[in-house]
């Protein structure tokens, strides 16, 4: 497979890109520059993540503003976007009579591959995306899973620059949620390619993506590499086991002037006044006078849900299981 863009280069620039409906302002003057690497596009339904990817593969006309694509505007550019894009659908659209071989075979032809070479492309994305055994069959018989694998198949079969993969693991349940995700990194990570995935599931694109861009009613809320969503807060999390070990720890703990609070099965301590005494060292002491074991201490983190909460919006946004 061929390399993509470098993870600082520019792929998707948009500037002031709107899209109304007319009842429903989709999105709202959009400023935004994505690079290389693994970009996860997160955001609750209808937070605008579709119509962006529709508009910057000129399947849609924006309404007000522009975007380029790979250096290539929009507006003017379409057929040489989606040459150099590949492209995998929320929803189901693969044709139940059909191979996964000949539907990827036939894409990739449509593409502008040879048909020798149209095969030997389609065997190798299959082989990929670990569908090599299962490639003859028709796909009306396949489960979930292998059809969001073979979506992603025919989005790879024209050795694309960029894949834009909305909701890819729609469906899914955790075991092949976890495969599809892994393959969403070896695209970005092993073979070179600028991904584009959307979700509204948080604990997926912290798990896969370099960098994040949030998305609530087609504005930005916040675009920054995955690590700075995820700084430590200060909070340590204190999780003892013992008899009536956690509310002992935590009275005992907060009689030594740390504030403290319960958090599910954990002890969430707050950061401490600079100079003060180490929190690591007055968990342990106070463990060993109350004769409770400490099974561990750890920083606390943000999440990318924290920017919808900090917003008002973490309500509507989900978990991955």
């Amino acid at each position: 497979m061929s390399t993509g863009p470098a993870s600082g280069a520019s792929v998707v620039r948009t500037a002031g890109l709107s899209m109304d409906y007319g009842s429903v302002l989709a999105l709202d003057s959009l400023d935004l520059e994505i690079g290389g690497g693994v970009t996860g596009l997160v955001g609750a339904n209808g937070a605008g993540k579709s119509t962006l990817i529709k508009i910057l593969l000129g399947l849609l006309r924006p309404t007000g503003g522009g975007a380029s694509v790979l250096g290539h505007d929009i507006a003017s550019d379409g057929l040489a976007i989606r040459g150099l894009v590949g492209y995998m659908p929320e929803h189901d659209c693969l044709p139940p009579d059909v191979s996964a071989s000949d539907f990827v075979v036939h894409l990739a032809r449509l593409s502008g591959l040879p048909k020798t070479a149209a095969r030997e492309r389609a065997a190798e994305v299959l082989r990929h995306v670990g569908l090599a055994e299962e490639r003859y069959r028709p796909m009306g018989g396949y489960s979930t899973g292998m059809k969001q694998r073979a979506k992603l198949a025919q989005a790879l079969a024209h050795d694309p620059r960029l894949v834009m993969l909305d909701e890819p693991t729609n469906g899914l349940d955790p075991a092949a949620r976890d495969d599809m995700l892994h393959l969403i990194s070896r695209i970005g990570r092993d073979f070179g390619i600028a991904v584009i995935v959307t979700s509204h599931l948080l604990g997926e694109l912290e798990r896969v993506s370099d960098h994040v861009v949030v998305l609530d009613s087609g504005r930005l809320l916040r675009a920054s590499a995955t690590d700075e969503f995820l700084d430590t807060t200060g909070t340590l999390l204190v999780e003892v086991i013992g008899d009536d070990a956690q509310r002992r720890m935590g009275e005992a703990l907060a009689a030594t002037g740390l504030v403290c609070r319960p958090r599910g099965s954990l002890i969430a301590i707050e950061p401490g006044p600079p100079g003060g005494p180490d929190p690591h060292d007055l968990v342990r002491d106070t463990a060993c006078r109350l004769e409770v074991g400490v099974i561990r201490i750890q920083a606390d983190h943000r999440r990318i849900e924290d920017v919808f909460n900090d917003a008002g919006g973490g309500d509507h946004v989900g978990h991955a299981v």
